[in-house]
């Protein structure tokens, strides 16, 4: 092809190009000036959380000492509960700093990093091999020096005392146990023996007010679907739970997950009343933007000093 055909070949391109610069240019500031009222507007939503948290906590039902929720902060967990953990030991005390966490994502955001980070060790259980294999490379240091055990499994209700035997492999008391599946949560729960933790974090369906009971029907094939068909309600958890030794001592904020504690070490540290229609909490979790960090979750080497 000659150079005076290519020319007028892409003579009409070269002109077409030219008259839409203008357009190009005017695109990619609107582009621009879009991003700007977006970082603008989440600022703005942020704000109203973090003003709206603090006026519910004000109110004279969070203001009791006895309640847990004034004390919630998020460290790596996925919303407040680093700081209802944190406030429970305090009250209790801890006998060997352990934990087993079901339900961990890709480590990033859960209910017992903080605690890991603070000298606590323990047992991981994830089903997703994406999560676990970032998991492994994430935390090779906790993995290389025994303070952390991962295991990859679909945890069942028929199989969670071997995985947790298994995998943590020490007998002794345990101080916490975190289950967050998403699904046969109840199932499970009731299925593992012995149940001798400390305290006990699990997630409930805010849906369900107490006193309603309702618990999920078991499906071994269940997977979540991004709905409100999940787990058990407040109140069925309290009353499995109650009927093996703990009490309901507090939920989150943001009507997520609640507490339990072992009725030996209750004592006077918590409200008297330890029942869900005491403890319930709506859900709330349009607070999250509140406690949201500005930057994503990530994990690297760090010295205590």
């Amino acid at each position: 092809m000659s150079d005076s055909l290519l020319k007028k070949i892409l003579s009409p391109l070269k002109y077409v190009r030219a008259k839409t610069r203008p357009w190009r240019r005017r695109r990619h500031e609107l582009e621009r000036r879009l991003l700007e009222v977006e970082k603008v507007t989440g600022s703005m939503v942020k704000l109203y959380a973090w003003d709206l948290r603090k006026k519910i906590l004000s109110e004279s039902r969070y203001i009791d000492e006895k309640r847990l929720l004034r004390f919630g902060f998020k460290v790596h967990s996925q919303n407040d509960e680093d700081g209802i953990i944190q406030e429970i030991f305090r009250r209790i005390g801890t006998v060997n700093k352990t934990f087993v966490e079901v339900g961990v994502g890709n480590g990033l955001e859960n209910n017992t990093l903080h605690l890991l980070l603070q000298g606590w060790r323990g047992l991981w259980i994830e089903g997703s091999p994406e999560f676990v294999e970032h998991i492994n490379k994430k935390f090779a240091f906790a993995l290389s020096n025994g303070t952390l055990k991962v295991r990859h499994a679909w945890v069942q209700r028929d199989c969670i005392n071997q995985l947790i035997a298994e995998g943590w492999g020490e007998s002794g008391e345990l101080d916490l146990l975190s289950l967050d599946i998403d699904g046969n949560d109840y199932h499970v729960l009731e299925a593992i023996e012995p149940l001798n933790a400390r305290v006990i974090l699990v997630e409930y369906n805010p849906k369900f007010h107490p006193p309603v009971k309702w618990v999920m029907e078991h499906n071994p094939n269940h997977s979540y679907d991004g709905s409100d068909y999940f787990g058990c309600s407040l109140k069925s958890y309290e009353e499995l739970l109650s009927a093996r030794g703990y009490k309901l001592v507090g939920c989150n904020l943001l009507g997520v997950n609640a507490f339990f504690v072992r009725e030996d070490l209750v004592k006077n540290h918590f409200h008297g009343d330890c029942s869900a229609e005491n403890h319930y909490e709506p859900e709330r979790f349009f607070l999250n933007d509140g406690l949201m960090p500005l930057h994503a979750a990530n994990f690297g080497p760090f010295e205590i000093k």
